[in-house]
């Protein structure tokens, strides 16, 4: 790839890691209340709203508003805080100062498109429908993860699986949509629809993908065709004229999907390899579990005591 075609600029790739990392990990945020990470389930509600008629681009506002402000709130989401007695309003100001302490990493126009979702994503009124039976399989299909011709498989658990992971691709395309000059509702919808083809193909990886050899893009079309059916027929369209920017990264729209799938993948891993190495201290002192209140003082005195 030569330099022309990296539209998204270096200082901007530089700050978007951390961000990217902290939303990626609502792949692990659950709660009480609702089946699934709250990654899953923002991918079923996409594609529920998506169904349901609502336009790609008020979709992506709204999701990657509610991922950004639940990088910081987890499962505290604007259905549960008007559940807790919050007014929308209230809710509003809670999920715009979460993404207030993330907005340095985002271009200011994608700022100001994730806070101007803000009133639609507390009014609780977004469009459902009954998703096709491909979101549920994609919620129960593991990713394969690293893996390399010739080489045996490394199995890291608990695998993502691929809602978790689409989910990200078009949060991350679309947040990074405005550096591209992509259209975010494109670049989002993108990312959901890239593994359509995964709702009937286990993942064998990279290495399985070799061992198909010139099948693969044969059986990979066949199988995303399968399950466009099952869509309306202008989602169906549009889904199908945005996946044809999956091939290359010589587009605005295909260089912000490729951005975001590799760094999602890279991000994945590197989760992996922090939780293989994560240690008490970093908890300690590093997260203040311990932290300042009106009973620290004893907390510590107990821990002393413990030996902790």
């Amino acid at each position: 790839m030569t330099a022309a075609l990296v539209a998204v600029p270096a200082d901007r790739l530089a700050a978007v890691p951390t961000l990217f990392r902290e939303v990626g990990d609502l792949k692990r945020v659950r709660v009480a209340h609702a089946t699934g990470s709250a990654a899953q389930r923002a991918f079923v509600r996409s594609w529920a709203m998506l169904v349901a008629g609502a336009d790609p681009n008020a979709v992506a506002a709204r999701e990657c508003a509610a991922a950004v402000a639940g990088a910081r709130l987890g499962g505290l989401d604007a259905e549960r805080l008007t559940a807790c007695g919050l007014t929308t309003g209230q809710s509003a100001a809670v999920l715009d100062r979460a993404i207030g302490e993330l907005a340095a990493a985002l271009h200011p126009g994608t700022t100001r498109r994730l806070r101007d979702a803000l009133p639609d994503l507390t009014a609780g009124d977004a469009p459902q429908a009954p998703v096709p039976s491909f979101v549920t399989t994609l919620c129960a299909q593991p990713r394969a993860g690293a893996t390399a011709p010739g080489r045996s498989r490394l199995v890291v658990e608990p695998a993502e699986n691929h809602a978790e992971h689409c989910w990200a691709v078009a949060v991350y395309a679309a947040l990074l949509a405005h550096d591209t000059g992509a259209d975010p509702g494109e670049a989002f919808l993108l990312g959901l629809a890239h593994h359509l083809h995964n709702a009937r193909l286990p993942d064998a990886g990279f290495a399985g993908e070799q061992l198909l050899g010139a099948h693969l893009d044969e059986v990979v079309d066949r199988l995303t065709q399968v399950e466009l059916v099952a869509l309306p027929e202008r989602l169906a369209e549009r889904t199908s004229a945005v996946l044809a920017h999956r091939a290359s990264a010589d587009t605005p729209l295909g260089q912000a999907f490729h951005a975001a799938d590799v760094l999602d993948r890279v991000l994945q891993v590197h989760h992996h390899a922090r939780a293989a190495a994560f240690t008490a201290d970093q908890a300690l002192v590093d997260l203040a579990l311990v932290h300042d209140g009106p009973v620290t003082d004893y907390h510590r005195a107990v821990l002393r005591a413990a030996g902790l």
